[in-house]
């Protein structure tokens, strides 16, 4: 057939409409999705920036779990917030220092609730209602169930401070018994500082050192564990728990650490009717190796060879009432 002197084209096969081809950039997606956080319309977007501005205002930030600590400048721990029913009413009838209770509004009345409300009342700890979300953001998304409890920041003394005071006290004749501390090396559990603090408030000592680095605080599980006592027995903070023992010795101080493989029996303690330090380190690791440099004798407790070691608080509280007992006896 005649074709009009024209040359048919085949036209390339490619993309028609509908295929989705239209080029490459249609088929690469837009990504994973974002965060919620991240997501400008989304609830969790506005609670992140609540929280950073109310931080910003602070300084601070929180540390989550049931008693979290907030930090301040350096990391210092500034306050704590104590969630929970069970753990808010425990802390009161402890007597723990509180700034104040946030309550849910419209909570759940039980009976912790309840005696929480009437004791918070008794000490005159403000009571707050909070909305559940200002109780999410300050916990940081704990469990609080409806109770928090404001932990103030606990006022350290200083620890050469606190030595100076009582030596001059005792050799003016204000205080009755030579004085005796309880320093911590290398302990971090809360529980132990707490029930050392009971020890030294039974047997009459004059405060707790404790090393500003890398070890326990006085927390709201230390107060509750010392049943009351840290009312009465000052904590004391060291910057350097060596240099602070050095100085200790240079004020009189015999400075005495404990050990199970100690050069002396703690029955045979020849320095108790005299100020005295006791040291006492981590249960797993023990005494430093420049603490124990820095003591004036090595004290080992008699106990029966199957026993590896003592608990630090248990170790303190043997002593402190074999230093009682020798001092009864003079």
């Amino acid at each position: 057939m005649a074709n009009n002197g024209r040359r048919s084209v085949k036209k390339k096969k490619g993309p028609t409409t509908g295929t989705g081809g239209h080029g490459r950039k249609a088929l690469e997606g837009k990504g994973p999705t974002p965060k919620a956080e991240d997501r400008t319309y989304h609830k969790a977007h506005k609670n992140k920036q609540l929280a950073e501005r109310s931080a910003a205002k602070r300084g601070t930030g929180t540390r989550p779990g049931g008693a979290g600590a907030r930090s301040g400048p350096k990391g210092r721990a500034t306050e704590e917030m104590v969630t929970g029913r069970n753990s808010v009413v425990e802390a009161l009838r402890a007597g723990i220092p509180a700034k104040a209770l946030h309550v849910a509004i419209r909570i759940e009345m039980d009976d912790r609730v309840k005696e929480s409300l009437k004791l918070a009342a008794e000490r005159g700890i403000p009571l707050l209602e909070t909305g559940k979300p200002e109780l999410d953001r300050m916990t940081e998304e704990a469990v609080h169930q409806g109770l928090v409890l404001q932990i103030p920041p606990y006022e350290y003394q200083d620890a050469y401070d606190l030595a100076e005071e009582t030596i001059a006290k005792w050799k003016k004749g204000h205080v009755s018994n030579a004085p005796i501390f309880v320093a911590l090396d290398g302990i971090t559990d809360p529980r132990n500082l707490g029930a050392i603090i009971r020890s030294v408030s039974a047997f009459s000592g004059h405060g707790v050192i404790v090393p500003e680095r890398r070890s326990v605080g006085v927390t709201a599980s230390a107060w509750k564990t010392s049943a009351g006592a840290a009312v009465r027995v000052p904590v004391a903070r060291a910057a350097n728990l060596n240099n602070a023992l050095k100085q200790f010795k240079n004020m009189g101080i015999y400075v005495l650490g404990l050990d199970g493989e100690g050069d002396v029996s703690l029955p045979d303690l020849t320095v108790a009717t005299e100020p005295v330090c006791i040291v006492v380190g981590s249960e797993g690791k023990g005494l430093s190796r420049l603490v124990r440099e820095n003591c004036d004798q090595i004290v080992s407790i008699p106990i029966d060879s199957a026993m590896e070691s003592l608990n630090a608080s248990m170790a303190v509280g043997i002593s402190l009432y074999e230093v009682s007992r020798q001092r009864a006896a003079k």
